[in-house]
């Protein structure tokens, strides 16, 4: 199932895409949200699908394509986590996941614009396979366990402002958290139709220009391993965002480097997972 949600900032509703149009399923559930996911939710769908299908209501196409997933608990990322960037970086492959967090409220549709806070000077991409949950979950026994507890899988951007993040001194949380800075979807795969997620190909291009190409297969941890470290030090939640790292060629790592401007249109593709287009405003 492809789950996505539609209509304008604060009043989007609850849908799927099938044979590529978007159907309404906002009379049958509130939200893709911790409550949907956490109380079987995803066989509830299942089962409307096989009754209703095609039956449900088109939602008209001129209706912003919203974040595939309702605003979650925690949005955690996982830093130099392919072995590709982090030697683009200049550094020494992790020993365990680096781990941090963004705001939740940067969650943002997948063609949404981002306005550039006006302090930012070096605002950079990321992209990066999202892995969302489908129960909350502490303490799991193994990788099996996590992969059981993965609802699906979606397209994002892990958005960054560098000086925010490294020369303001404290956490990189204050360089990943400003106002549409998590782009996620435009539809969240359930994990039994994404097929083996450790061989994506991913690709990511600044004004038509290719900046950004790599493969899951280079992750140092892999999804279900990331689920199953992070859940030994906290209580994850059904519905939660967990971003997985990603592949050489931001725009920190060029020499030199080069960060995001006032109308930049950037393209970032997953295979299997859809296509972001997001364009870079400044606020004036």
């Amino acid at each position: 199932m492809k789950l996505i949600r539609f209509g304008e900032k604060g009043e989007e509703k609850p849908g799927v895409l099938i044979d590529d149009i978007r159907r309404d399923c906002s009379a049958y559930f509130k939200d893709w949200d911790h409550d949907f996911f956490q109380n079987e939710g995803l066989d509830n769908l299942s089962n409307l699908l096989k009754r209703e299908g095609e039956n449900l209501p088109e939602v008209e196409t001129h209706l912003r394509w919203a974040s595939c997933i309702a605003r979650p608990n925690l949005i955690l990322c996982i830093g130099l986590n392919y072995a590709d960037h982090a030697r683009e970086a200049g550094m020494q492959l992790p020993s365990e996941p680096i781990v941090f967090s963004k705001a939740n409220n940067t969650i943002s549709g997948p063609y949404d614009d981002v306005m550039m806070a006006k302090a930012a000077e070096k605002v950079d991409y990321e992209i990066e396979l999202g892995v969302v949950l489908k129960r909350d979950v502490f303490e799991l026994k193994n990788e099996e366990e996590a992969v059981k507890a993965i609802a699906g899988y979606c397209l994002a951007n892990d958005l960054s402002e560098r000086a925010f993040q490294l020369e303001k001194g404290g956490q990189w949380i204050k360089g990943k958290s400003c106002p549409g800075f998590c782009p996620a979807g435009p539809f969240l795969l359930t994990r039994d139709e994404a097929g083996d997620v450790n061989n994506l190909s991913m690709e990511l291009k600044v004004n038509g220009q290719i900046r950004q190409q790599g493969n899951t297969s280079t992750m140092i941890f892999k999804p279900a391993y990331v689920l199953f470290y992070l859940s030994q030090f906290m209580k994850l939640e059904a519905g939660d965002l967990i971003l997985t790292g990603t592949p050489p060629g931001v725009g920190m790592g060029m020499r030199p480097p080069v960060y995001l401007k006032e109308d930049d249109k950037v393209e970032l593709g997953i295979e299997g997972l859809g296509e972001q287009r997001i364009r870079f405003l400044s606020v004036r």
